[in-house]
Formats: C-alpha cells, structure tokens, sequence
C-alpha cells in the first residue's frame, strides 16, 4: 500500500468525527445562519493568513533527505499567496466589517491549531505540515463546493460573498492529486508518523474550530 492510501486509512476515524460536528451537519442540510457563516470566514481568516508564513518556515526548516520537496513548498506558496484577502472580501460582500475581522483576535481553537502547526514546523519534524496540508484540503474538497451552493441558497447572498469556498473546492482537488504524488515519495518511517500523527491531531484541532462556530438553531434568531 502506497503511503498516501495509508495516510487516508489511518487517519479515517477522525475524518468521520469530522464530518459529524453538528454545524457541518446542519449546514449540509441546509441549515446555517448569517452568523454563522461570518464566524466561519472570520475563522479561516486568521488561519488562513498563516499558511504563507508557515509553508515558509516548513521549507527552510526541511532536512536533507527531503530537498525534493522543497520545489513543491515553493509551488503551495506561489499559490497560497493573497487567499486571506478572498476572506475578507467574501466577509465585506455579507455586509460585515471586515477590518475589524483584520484586526481583531481569532477564537481561542483557531489560535491553538495556528499555535501547533508552528510547533510541528519548528520544535517537532516539519513534516508533520504536510499532516495539516491533507487535513485543510481534503475537508475542503469534501465540503466547500457544496456547503457554498447550500449556503447561498441559504442566506441570499451574491455569489461575491462565496468566493473562498468555492475557488478551493475545485482548486483543492488539484492540489490533492499533487499532495499525494508527493507524499507517495515519502519513504522514511519518522517522516511517515509525523504525518499520520499531524494528520490526527488537526482533524481534532480544526474540527475544534467547527464546534466553536454559532449553533444554527441559536444563530438564526440573530440574522
């Protein structure tokens, strides 16, 4: 079995812990609040804006034996560079105030999912980045493209008010096909673990940001 399917087959449990958070159920049935969309982007947001600087840091931070994937960190940077603007815009086209978004303070499970992928990058393997790569993406390509039909149609809002979630549904599934041609060239054991172990950790971290979001049922009240 090529690492990439163990990858998947390892990390399965927690990606149907995942999917199960009741926001993620309510929203792909149909039932999600202005509110809570706009705690959704606020969120990504201030993760978000740390992908460029992290990516960073995990290049200049790889050992020898993985001088190959340092070309592929300079492709995700070249095209992770910007999205947090997206954000805020799609927050400025709900009608939100999307500077106070800039500079305010992120929830305290965003805050700590930021905080661990900088300690996986600089105290622990910086492999373990990769961990996060597939747990972002692949939820996005399992979620966004329809979660944006879903609240759109939901909420009334212009297609502006959606682009992050539906530029990366469909640009993660290239992105997918590119993380697993690399990660099928990941042959060392420690390299391995520390992102099977990464993996586990942000579905629990990132899902933490999901549980945090505004409750549908509480939210829709507020719109």
């Amino acid at each position: 079995m090529e690492f990439f399917q163990q990858l998947q087959s390892a990390t399965e449990a927690e990606r149907q812990a995942f999917l199960c958070i009741p926001v993620i159920q309510q929203t792909m049935n149909g039932v999600v609040s202005l509110q809570t969309y706009r705690a959704f982007l606020g969120e990504a947001y201030h993760h978000v804006k740390h992908t460029v600087p992290l990516l960073m840091a995990c290049g200049g931070r790889l050992p020898e034996r993985l001088n190959w994937l340092r070309s592929a960190v300079a492709d995700y940077i070249s095209e992770e560079i910007g999205h947090e603007e997206w954000i805020l815009n799609d927050i400025r086209a709900t009608g939100a105030d999307a500077d106070a978004i800039r500079n305010g303070q992120p929830g305290m499970a965003t805050e700590l999912m930021v905080a661990y992928a900088y300690d996986t990058v600089t105290r622990n393997n910086p492999a373990g980045f990769f961990g996060m790569v597939f747990v972002l993406e692949g939820s996005s390509i399992a979620l966004a493209t329809r979660a944006a039909a879903i609240a759109r149609d939901a909420l009334g809002l212009p297609a502006q008010a959606f682009t992050y979630l539906t530029s990366h549904g469909s640009l993660d599934q290239a992105h997918m096909q590119f993380f697993e041609t690399l990660m099928n060239r990941v042959d060392d054991a420690a390299d391995r673990c520390a992102i099977i172990h990464a993996a586990r950790v942000f579905y629990k971290l990132y899902g933490d940001i999901f549980r945090g979001l505004p409750a549908a049922e509480h939210a829709r009240q507020a719109v």
